[in-house]
């Protein structure tokens, strides 16, 4: 059924989120963004490419669009999350995307005019209580960046790069639902381009003596990186846009509060860091809250009854 897969989805790509810890311990944010974008870029290319399922003709609003994808759901994206996750625990970063369905909800109703009912404005209200447990924990490597208000700087830059990932989502539906373009090369043209935008930043910004990495790790670094790349960027970015041709952005992203349970399970595995109480407690609450969003989606019709013989 479909449920399961859009669950194990994000069972895989929490996953995404301790393997990016342990790569930072040896490169910098931007030439991480980089180097695992542009490769994965140019395998999906690639792919398609061999395929003869590149599209013959792009529009200048479909490259506008792909553009636009690009910058926010790759290149801002990742290089804020990448930032913000040298300085919090995975689990903690996971679970700042947990602003995801908020931020969908009010993307979808300005670009697809999905209402937002009374209900769902209480069930996003108790899913904002829940980040107060969160917001509880702090690190010393939070505190040496300071705050604005009561938000540390890199808890700000991991809901900015919620932000954009979710703005990014939102552009590649329009773009896989409007322009006739497989998510494929929408994902493939994406990391391509922000990947390359983000290697010629990193060229300008970060010391290359030859490249910003530690070369005495540079095998394992290797491995590790290879293994995010299939599971996020070609497993997981592929399905995603696969699922967004059936279900709502809101809806994925709702599932996708289950992700720091498992990021805290993969982080023990790795790291041995056991799970944070506070975390698990803001997730459960932001969890409870937002059902009462999904089960509205459901009154509206927002959100298609899937077959128990569906499958992806």
């Amino acid at each position: 059924m479909h449920i399961f897969v859009i669950i194990g989805l994000f069972a895989t790509w929490s996953m995404a989120f301790p393997l990016g810890k342990w790569l930072l311990q040896y490169s910098s944010p931007i030439f991480l963004t980089g180097i695992r974008m542009a490769f994965a870029g140019c395998l999906l290319v690639g792919w398609l490419f061999l395929r003869r399922k590149l599209p013959k003709n792009l529009s200048s609003r479909s490259f506008v669009a792909l553009a636009l994808l690009s910058i926010c759901s790759i290149y801002l994206t990742n290089i804020l999350e990448f930032w913000g996750l040298i300085r919090l625990s995975a689990a903690k970063t996971c679970f700042f995307y947990s602003l995801s369905p908020m931020i969908a909800a009010v993307l979808s109703y300005i670009h697809f005019k999905e209402k937002i009912s009374k209900v769902k404005i209480l069930g996003i209200l108790i899913g904002m209580c829940g980040f107060v447990p969160a917001l509880l924990e702090k690190s010393s490597f939070e505190d040496a960046f300071g705050s604005f208000l009561y938000f540390s700087w890199p808890e700000l830059a991991i809901a900015a790069a919620a932000f954009f990932s979710v703005y990014g989502w939102i552009l590649l539906r329009i773009v896989v639902k409007n322009d006739e373009i497989s998510p494929y090369f929408a994902n493939g043209f994406s990391m391509l381009f922000g990947g390359i935008l983000a290697l010629i930043t990193s060229y300008f910004v970060d010391t290359w003596n030859p490249i910003p990495l530690t070369m005495s790790m540079i095998t394992p670094f290797t491995l590790v990186l290879l293994t995010l790349t299939f599971l996020s960027n070609i497993l997981c970015y592929n399905l995603y846009g696969i699922l967004l041709k059936r279900y709502t952005a809101t809806l994925l992203s709702f599932f996708g509060l289950f992700s720091p349970l498992f990021a805290s399970i993969h982080e023990w595995v790795i790291f041995g860091t056991a799970p944070s109480v506070y975390i698990l407690c803001s997730t459960a609450i932001v969890i409870s809250g937002l059902s009462l969003y999904y089960r509205e989606e459901l009154k509206q019709g927002y959100i298609p009854q899937a077959k128990a013989s569906d499958t992806v």
